[in-house]
């Protein structure tokens, strides 16, 4: 009862747990369904054989023994170069039925896959293991579409998947924030239950019994937000081609509701679970406080909490920088990192909001400055909870785009470095020499693939170039080598990066090529790690099948460049300058990627206004007595309004600042990955949309001060 009776008298103050809790599950359920519809998507007809019952198509895979555990294992990779159907092949194939070609996938040695009419029996019976027989379903496997859509659904998880875990890290984050806050304003209550008889236990049921209260009920409102709000979500996905056109949501599936409505529930629990034991140990005493300073705002178990977050996140940053750089580059890593340093950041808040609050408000004039630093140093618990969502949006945009836009910059930093070309002709099936233009050096290449078995327990494909025409390639190139010379490349070696598990010079490596031959190569050369877009190099003798589809031109000393370029016109490829070619493909943050980021981003804004308008709601509608003895000892209506606008916007300005420390360490980290893989080093922050993110913040504080001091 006494819990209901709280509900009624309390809910203004629960009512923002309730909308950030409603509004996690309704995402949760959203990327739940989407998540469901990539894990089993409908079956779709054949499309490029759909009349023939039997689709014989070439070796695809690259299968090779490997040790896993106690034993061995075989593991496959795709092969770059897909084997053809060869003639011999084909011609027994007739002798069974009628064959259908649709010379789609034709190559100079056969097609890349056929339809048969005959039975599956005696198809594979003459195919052996010479080529895949596909039947029933399967046979989509050779439509041109599937790849593309296999590759669409697997960035959809991974967009789902990443919005999904954000949500639930931000929508714990803001509950916790706000119960600690909501137990912080009823202090005195608390105390007045402890004198009337409660013991610490039936405070902390009360506290708990709410927040089930509200994590039920939040949940099921969430669970029919995220049903109606699925459809939506999926039409945007389509609509901005990042899924199929068929993608769709499961009709018969319940796990998404049961996962967001148990996590909506659990989330709202362990929000209010430190809050609740925090509230069990106010004694009855507390009942007669009256100062406005807050003490014990920063408790051993916080601060042991705390400071183990901040060890260990940059304990993680510095072990990985010293052992695994390249680890620091990779989406995974600097989509979570940041989230350890969050949170270690908004633990030991109380700590810094003082020496923050004094740096940003030494600078404010006269008495309302005065009394704005002094009330948001000495009101610190009120001062974290505006600056932690604040603190989580400002490091996860600084963090999370900065980090993707400066593995970008420095990738294009790299390929202006690697190449010393003047013209790069673009297309397949390119002449080796490009046409001989005189007077300038050509040197043609092939896009590849080598694989190698590494620690003996992984096979790892790794993208390379075949060149045509080793000196003239070394003349037009400027690759990063740190031991050994490019030059030295034969039909016999290969050239390689520091990231390959034997890298050094003289060596010889068991490779498998882009059409899955296994050769011996000797290492000549070895390049430098990098942002990881500095691949092997081969000759043309190991392209595995590849045919040039890059041609780099280097104009000789006092030849017309116009006329060099009208030369290169006949080649029947796209002929552009190199600046023009660096531009057109300049490596940058994914589509897919910087959308998911933008929607990560939303997402924590969204729950940022949340939590800064349910707070300062809260703590300025409690501040009723202090702004009468302001208004009694002679401060105008306006002065007080200005006061107290003015506190929200410091504690805006606390978040803004502890959010760029969180972002600084972490940009620090790639650029220190950067520097130690020979990398080219800058810093891209992303200053729009931190701005922006910002900006909505300090609207949204103001807003709600004046909403609640309108109603005084």
């Amino acid at each position: 009862m006494l819990t209901l009776s709280s509900l009624r008298t309390r809910w203004a103050a629960l009512i923002g747990s309730f909308v950030a809790v409603a509004l996690g599950v309704g995402v949760m359920t959203a990327m739940g369904l989407g998540l469901a519809a990539t894990l089993d998507p409908p079956a779709r007809a054949p499309e490029r054989f759909g009349s023939s019952p039997v689709v014989v198509a070439g070796l695809d895979r690259l299968t090779v023994e490997v040790r896993r555990g106690p034993g061995p294992a075989r593991v496959s990779q795709r092969l770059t170069h897909p084997h053809p159907v060869d003639e011999r092949l084909l011609a027994e194939l007739r002798a069974l039925g009628p064959v259908t070609t649709d010379g789609a996938g034709r190559g100079s040695a056969g097609p890349d896959a056929v339809g048969v009419d005959a039975a599956v029996a005696d198809v594979r019976a003459v195919v052996g293991d010479r080529a895949r027989v596909l039947t029933g379903d399967a046979r989509r496997r050779v439509d041109p579409s599937y790849e593309r859509d296999a590759e669409a659904l697997v960035a959809v998880n991974s967009l789902l998947g990443t919005a999904g875990g954000v949500t639930t890290f931000v929508s714990v984050f803001v509950t916790a924030s706000t119960f600690a806050f909501v137990v912080a304003l009823r202090r005195r209550e608390f105390g007045l239950l402890r004198m009337a008889g409660a013991t610490p236990g039936q405070v902390r049921r009360l506290l708990l019994g709410e927040a089930l209260a509200v994590g039920v009920a939040a949940s099921g409102a969430g669970c029919a937000l995220g049903a109606w709000g699925a459809p939506l979500l999926v039409r945007e996905l389509v609509d901005g081609g990042v899924a199929p056109t068929w993608f769709a949501v499961p009709g018969a599936v319940v796990w998404p509701y049961h996962v967001a409505f148990w996590t909506g529930v659990s989330v709202a629990l362990a929000g209010a679970w430190v809050a609740a034991r925090r509230a069990g140990r106010i004694g009855p005493v507390e009942a007669l406080r009256e100062a406005s300073v807050d003490t014990g705002v920063l408790p051993l178990s916080r601060r042991v909490i705390g400071s183990a977050l901040l060890a260990g996140g940059l304990g993680l940053l510095a072990w990985k920088l010293g052992t695994s750089p390249a680890d620091l580059l990779k989406r995974k890593t600097y989509t979570t990192q940041p989230m350890l340093l969050i949170t270690a950041a908004a633990a030991l808040a109380p700590l810094l909001v003082r020496p923050v609050v004094r740096l940003v408000g030494a600078g404010l004039p006269g008495a309302a400055g005065l009394l704005i630093r002094e009330n948001a140093a000495t009101s610190v618990r009120r001062t974290a909870a505006v600056a932690a969502p604040v603190l989580v949006t400002v490091a996860l945009a600084g963090s999370l785009l900065g980090a993707a836009g400066t593995v970008a910059e420095a990738k294009g930093a790299e390929a202006e470095v690697r190449t010393r070309a003047d013209f790069v002709v673009t297309g397949k099936g390119l002449s080796a020499d490009g046409g001989r233009v005189a007077g300038a050096t050509v040197a043609g290449s092939a896009s590849t693939a080598v694989y190698v078995v590494e620690e003996g327990s992984a096979l790892v494909r790794s993208e390379a170039r075949a060149v045509t025409d080793v000196s003239a390639f070394a003349a037009v190139s400027r690759l990063p080598v740190v031991a050994g010379d490019v030059r030295d490349l034969d039909d016999r070696s290969i050239v390689v990066n520091e990231e390959w598990e034997r890298h050094e010079v003289g060596r010889t490596v068991r490779v498998w090529l882009g059409d899955g031959r296994p050769v011996r190569l000797r290492i000549v050369a070895v390049l430098a790690q990098g942002s990881g877009d500095n691949g092997a190099y081969v000759t043309a003798a190991n392209a595995g099948g590849a045919v040039v589809d890059r041609v780099e031109v280097r104009v000789g000393s006092g030849v017309d460049r116009a006329g060099v370029a009208a030369a290169l016109e006949g080649t029947g490829g796209t002929v552009r300058s190199a600046e023009e070619w660096l531009a057109a493909n300049r490596p940058g943050t994914s589509t897919h990627t910087r959308l998911g980021f933008l929607v990560v981003l939303g997402i924590a804004l969204v729950y940022a206004g949340i939590s800064l308008a349910g707070t300062l709601l809260m703590a300025t509608s409690a501040r009723g007595a202090e702004l009468r003895s302001l208004r009694l000892a002679g401060a105008t209506r306006g002065q007080v309004r200005v006061v107290v606008v003015g506190e929200a916007l410091v504690a805006v300005v606390v978040g803004v600042v502890l959010g760029a420390a969180v972002t600084a360490v972490n940009l620090a980290g790639v650029v220190g990955a950067l520097g130690v893989l020979s990398a080219p080093v800058g810093v891209a922050v992303p200053w729009e949309v931190v701005g922006a993110c910002v900006g909505v913040c300090g609207v949204v504080a103001v807003v709600a001060v004046g909403g609640a001091l309108g109603r005084r």
